[in-house]
């Protein structure tokens, strides 16, 4: 303001010397309005006017302009000045007003001690006020020596709650995040720190809690730790796998987890509750409720039905203030695996009572815990008595009154060194030789929870064994020693324990190598100057040495000296193999004779077929002549025929018939035998066939006054089949069965189902068969006419197989020497599915 004035004041001083000097330069004269007379200003402005021409006028119109814009300035300048003035001392009443407003309300601010921190607005810099000595300890230093010890919470504070306050500070000044902390300080003081974020900036409060705000403070605390416990163990009791659950008093339920919602089937936690929805069932809930109301305390293994499925928990129950509480822990396995440990248990004893080794516990007292029968019968002893559980020299002193322990000079001392196996670690095996003549095996092993298991054997027939099995033994090494057979065993390990005489004789051996034990790689290359074999030899090896695949091995060797030897191997239950060697050369040369011989007696048989085959063609053909030229003569059409020449006709057609029939079969026979014959199949009608059969007979079933009986079971239709070779079969049976019974004898031919076959049954009178020619009966050209009235080429019946096998079926000749025979065919009825399934 006092700048303002100087300029107004000056800019006066300037006009007034310009006025002056233009009056001084005669420029101003005196002749002013009257109206400028009060204003010295107006007035000399006129007179200026007046006296200057118009181009000093314009000059100082110039002139006058500034000087009047500087007056008006000095004006407003002094107007605001003294405008200014009062508004200063306005505000500072108004500033001392505030002071001491301020000074009341700090005052009553920290009328309790507390200390405040506060971080402006884009400043890191804490403005810290308050009393610090409420948090800082006594160091020597002074509680206001160093206040920005105040922020470092750890040295006021123990290192959580410090590190939580950190925490909380970062919170406010990085997110302007409030927070209130109830705290307890390193010397014992609880304080409330709150933090807000107000007008830009953060204020850390931090002041001493006493009275109400104290019980407060630490009733929060404790609501908290109440709450935290709470809600841990309700998360508990959410996550845990067994339904848990609370009941009010008046047994509604107010709480489950999720594995009691699971167990009841229900949709949730709260839709069990909603629901009411039991666990037990009514008989197991009304026990609980009665032993809460008892006991105030409930356990017992219940079943429980989970999802459909029948399982076994643990319950647990407790009786609280204002309702109950329980868990169920599924114990299922360990009810099943209890289960297994008693029936493990009583499978042990009851095995243990099979056993033929007397056996018998005692515990860490000494006294009788379990006997098996088999002891009890060992020694003859009372059960009551064992019942009672006697200690281990009771029974001592039992056996010995009644002379069944081993007779002691010193039985104390020797009773003694028997107990010394409770105190012992390792299993003792000892022989006790009674009076009696038995010898009694004993093992006395310590049991690791106290105590001592006997067991007993009577081994008086061992020892006996072992003194026989010695003679036997000797007795069979005399036995091997003077076998023909070469024998050598050798180990697991391939070398040779034993052999005999005629092994080392067989190869050339000497007997004192032998007895160095070689392996059998050695021996070979000792037997290889008459036998090099390599392959031989390697599956030799592998038969003794092999591990896996341990098996018989049988070889040919055929040695340089042309001896000929059969070799086999064969494994021993101890893991040996035994090797013999037999000398078949004699064998082997009758052998190779006998098969020569065989595939000669083949070769000429095959020749005999062949021949036949041939033979048969080749009288066909004339045959044919021979009866198509007797059918023309017996034709009334050629001329009459004498009586003599009409018999002679007869003749010679009735035995070209028959060796026609005769060259037929042999051709039929020949056809199977090479494969050539196939069977055209289709229903057949067993009445018809049978007529058809029986037909080609009747002449000499009338001729020898014999009757023919059939028996056809009425259930059977038919079967698929050839006609024409079942009618075959069919006549070559009957014909056969007349052949050979006597006149005015009766063949039989049954006709039954059994299963998927039909089965013919031709049964004869004749003389029967014998059994050392019934396998030959099926052979060709094989004709046993003992007993029949005529002589056949022996066909019948190998054509009358070749054909029912042809069909699937089979043949069976059952014969009783005097009593008649009877032959058997067996068609299948379906032949169709029996050629599938033969493919």
């Amino acid at each position: 303001m006092s700048d303002v004035l100087g300029s107004m004041r000056r800019a006066c001083l300037s006009c007034t010397s310009l006025v002056r000097g233009l009056a001084g330069a005669g420029l101003l004269t005196a002749s002013t309005p009257v109206w400028a007379a009060d204003d010295p200003i107006v007035a000399l402005t006129s007179q200026v006017m007046t006296d200057l021409n118009r181009h000093e006028l314009v000059t100082m119109a110039m002139a006058v302009s500034v000087l009047g814009f500087s007056v008006v300035s000095a004006i407003l300048l002094m107007r605001t000045r003294q405008r200014a003035v009062a508004q200063e001392m306005r505000l500072r009443a108004e500033v001392q007003s505030l002071q001491a407003e301020s000074d009341r309300l700090r005052a009553l601010l920290f009328v309790e001690p507390q200390v405040l921190i506060s971080w402006p607005a884009g400043d890191n810099r804490p403005q810290i006020s308050g009393d610090t000595a409420l948090l800082l300890p006594h160091d020597g230093l002074g509680a206001g020596a160093q206040p920005q010890r105040v922020l470092a919470f750890g040295t006021w504070l123990p290192p959580e709650p410090a590190l939580q306050m950190d925490h909380a500070v970062d919170a406010l000044l990085d997110k302007g995040e409030s927070f209130l902390l109830h705290l307890t300080t390193s010397t014992g003081r609880s304080i409330e720190a709150m933090g807000r974020a107000i007008g830009g900036q953060a204020i850390l409060r931090i002041r001493e809690l006493s009275g109400v705000r104290r019980e407060l403070a630490d009733m929060a605390r404790r609501f908290k730790a109440l709450h935290d416990e709470t809600e841990m163990l309700r998360g508990f009791a959410e996550a845990a796998p067994w339904p848990i659950w609370t009941r009010r008093a008046s047994g509604e339920l107010n709480f489950v987890n999720a594995a009691y919602a699971r167990a009841t089937d229900a949709g949730s936690a709260a839709d069990a509750v909603s629901r009411n929805l039991e666990l037990l069932d009514s008989n197991d809930r009304g026990n609980l409720a009665r032993a809460l109301s008892d006991k105030a305390e409930f356990a017992a293994r219940l079943p429980v039905v989970v999802r459909g499925e029948r399982r076994y928990f643990d319950v647990r129950a407790l009786r609280l203030a204002g309702g109950s509480a329980g868990m169920a822990v599924d114990s299922s396995e360990a009810a099943a695996l209890g289960a297994a440990l008693v029936r493990m248990a009583d499978a042990h004893r009851r095995t243990l009572d099979q056993l033929s080794s007397g056996v018998a516990v005692f515990d860490a007292q000494r006294r009788l815990a379990f006997y098996n029968d088999s002891y009890r019968k060992l020694w003859d002893l009372d059960r009551a008595f064992l019942d009672s559980h006697p200690d281990d020299s009771s029974v001592l002193d039992r056996l010995r009154a009644a002379r069944k322990l081993p007779e002691e000079r010193d039985f104390k001392e020797w009773k003694n060194k028997l107990h010394e196996a409770y105190r012992a670690v390792e299993a003792e095996k000892a022989i006790w030789y009674l009076p009696d003549g038995r010898a009694i095996s004993i093992v006395t092993t310590p049991n690791q929870e106290g105590g001592v298991t006997y067991l007993f054997d009577d081994v008086t027939e061992s020892l006996d064994l072992q003194r026989r099995y010695g003679g036997l033994i000797d007795v069979q090494r005399e036995t091997l020693d003077n076998l023909s057979e070469a024998v050598a065993v050798f180990g697991s390990n391939g070398c040779a324990q034993l052999f005999n005489p005629a092994f080392t004789r067989m190869w050339n051996l000497s007997a004192e190598a032998l007895a160095t034990r070689p392996h059998i790689e050695t021996v070979e290359e000792w037997c290889r100057p008459l036998f090099d074999d390599a392959v031989s030899w390697q599956a030799l090896r592998s038969a003794i040495t092999g591990i896996d695949d341990r098996r018989n091995v049988l070889l040919k060797l055929e040695r340089r000296d042309g001896t000929v030897l059969s070799c086999k191997t064969m494994p021993l239950p101890d893991g040996a193999t035994m090797l013999t060697f037999q000398d078949i050369t004699d064998t082997e040369n009758v052998e190779r004779a006998l098969r020569e011989r065989n595939e000669a007696l083949e070769t000429a048989d095959r020749i005999k077929i062949d021949f036949v085959h041939h033979v048969s063609y080749e009288l066909r053909s004339p045959l044919t002549t021979i009866i198509g030229f007797a059918h023309f003569l017996s034709d009334p059409s050629t001329g009459p025929l004498t009586d003599k020449q009409s018999e002679y006709l007869a003749y010679i057609t009735t035995s070209t018939n028959a060796l026609l029939a005769i060259i037929n079969n042999i051709l039929d026979l020949a056809s199977i035998d090479a494969g050539a014959m196939t069977l055209n199949l289709g229903p057949i009608d067993v009445g018809r066939a049978i007529e058809a059969a029986t037909e080609g007979i009747q002449d000499r079933l009338a001729r020898d006054q014999i009757r023919l009986d059939i028996d056809v079971d009425p259930s059977i239709e038919g079967f698929v089949g050839d006609e024409r070779r079942v009618v075959q079969v069919l006549y070559n049976l009957l014909a056969n069965a007349v052949g050979f019974s006597p006149q005015q004898a009766v063949v039989k031919l049954a006709v039954r189902k059994a299963g998927n076959r039909v089965v013919f049954s031709v049964t004869d009178a004749g003389p029967g068969i014998d059994p050392a020619l019934k396998d030959k009966v099926f052979d060709w050209f094989e004709s046993h006419s003992q007993g029949s009235r005529h002589r056949g080429p022996g066909l019948g019946l190998a054509l009358v197989r070749s054909f029912v096998e042809l069909h699937g079926g089979k043949v069976q000749v059952d014969s009783v020497v005097g009593r008649g025979t009877t032959v058997t065919c067996e068609f299948p009825i379906d032949q169709t599915a029996q050629r599938n399934a033969a493919e």
